[in-house]
């Protein structure tokens, strides 16, 4: 392979291979074997200084097996997400985006193949494709964590999603209907949903949350309902309730004294039999999906005249619009179940009274719009 020309140095050394080139080698700082560099060199002196930079990389700590970024991303990828401890619809809707969106570009790459222009070109032919933006930053952010991690695990120096803004999206102002629209909107909606329309608006819960209420979460007498699991639906239909992501996703809400009379006559004519009967079930008495309900909104806004492009969550941003001006950040976030590293304390030490004083503004909004439409 070699001929006898090379040269002795304080650190490694080089040689003379037959073709003429120059092969720089020394020994790996961990285990000692020899080993040579991933290149061959035209002159003895560019050998040379390479040695130099890698003698100075381990120095610094900075030196790392070129052979590591050999690894198959795919793999990688796989491998990656299959460690990960995540909830069951987390995990699904991660493996979807990794094989529709990453694992096509890159899927074949190596750890090393990916640098930044490649990143920044997938990112915008994602984006020219037509795939929604916040589909596109998911992608990203997926990527960004996996290769974090093979930073972590020394096999690339750094990661190469250095696109800046590429990790966020600037989110569409949603419309925030008034208090005579959600009453129009209760009215317009089948009889069976009249309550979960009232109760997304006025006490902010999240579509999964009300779907997985029971019985036993709403005390009427009280006019609270706690908030215990969430509904969640795989993408082959499989339901399943899932716990709250945190303590402040597990929470009492107090809702007006002004629509108590609509749960209590919906606890009888609609919900499930017993203390452990969903309160809101579909058109056929199975469990409330979104599919099984859209029709039935669409019909709605269209009769109350709110206009198409309401979406269901609009009621929950509209009943957090409406009190946030007599609530605290506190009390709201944790009327909204949102979660903090100081979720639980907030959750813990806030009182029922001054939940059920917000709950008690929002029912004289709906007493001033009901007189405004009876005058």
């Amino acid at each position: 392979m070699a001929n006898a020309k090379g040269s002795r140095r304080r650190f490694g050394s080089v040689r003379q291979l037959k073709s003429g080139s120059w092969q720089a080698r020394y020994r790996e700082p961990s285990t000692g074997l020899l080993r040579s560099a991933d290149q061959t060199y035209r002159t003895k002196r560019d050998a040379e200084v390479a040695l130099t930079q890698i003698e100075a990389d381990i120095s610094r700590g900075q030196w790392s097996d070129p052979d590591t970024g050999s690894v198959s991303f795919g793999e990688y990828a796989d491998a990656w997400l299959r460690d990960r401890k995540l909830a069951e619809r987390t995990r699904e809707r991660n493996e979807a985006v990794i094989r529709l969106h990453i694992k096509p570009t890159f899927g074949a790459s190596t750890l090393a193949d990916i640098t930044t222009v490649r990143v920044r070109t997938w990112r915008g032919q994602l984006l020219a494709a037509g795939v929604g933006e916040p589909t596109v930053v998911k992608a990203y952010q997926l990527l960004r964590a996996m290769l974090n991690t093979a930073v972590d695990d020394e096999l690339i120096r750094r990661n190469p999603c250095r696109v800046k803004g590429a990790d966020r999206y600037d989110v569409p102002e949603r419309p925030v209907l008034d208090v005579a629209q959600v009453l129009a909107l209760a009215e317009a909606v089948d009889a069976r949903h009249r309550v979960l329309v009232l109760l997304a608006a006025f006490t902010t819960l999240r579509f999964g949350e009300l779907a997985s209420l029971r019985r036993r979460d709403i005390d009427v007498a009280g006019r609270v309902v706690v908030v215990r699991r969430a509904q969640a639906e795989m993408q082959d239909g499989k339901l399943f309730d899932k716990a709250p992501k945190s303590a402040a996703g597990l929470r009492p809400v107090a809702f007006p004294e002004e629509i108590a009379a609509d749960v209590e006559a919906h606890l009888v004519a609609y919900a499930g039999a017993g203390q452990d009967g969903h309160v809101f079930l579909g058109p056929q008495g199975g469990r409330l999906r979104r599919s099984n309900f859209r029709d039935d909104w669409i019909k709605a806004c269209k009769k109350a005249g709110v206009g198409t492009g309401v979406h269901f969550h609009d009621l929950r941003h509209t009943g957090n619009t409406l009190i946030a001006a007599g609530a605290s950040t506190r009390e709201l976030m944790t009327r909204m179940g949102h979660s903090t590293p100081r979720a639980a304390l907030i959750y813990q030490h806030m009182t029922s009274d001054r939940d059920r004083a917000l709950a008690d503004r929002l029912g004289s909004m709906i007493r001033q719009s009901q007189a405004d439409q009876g005058s």
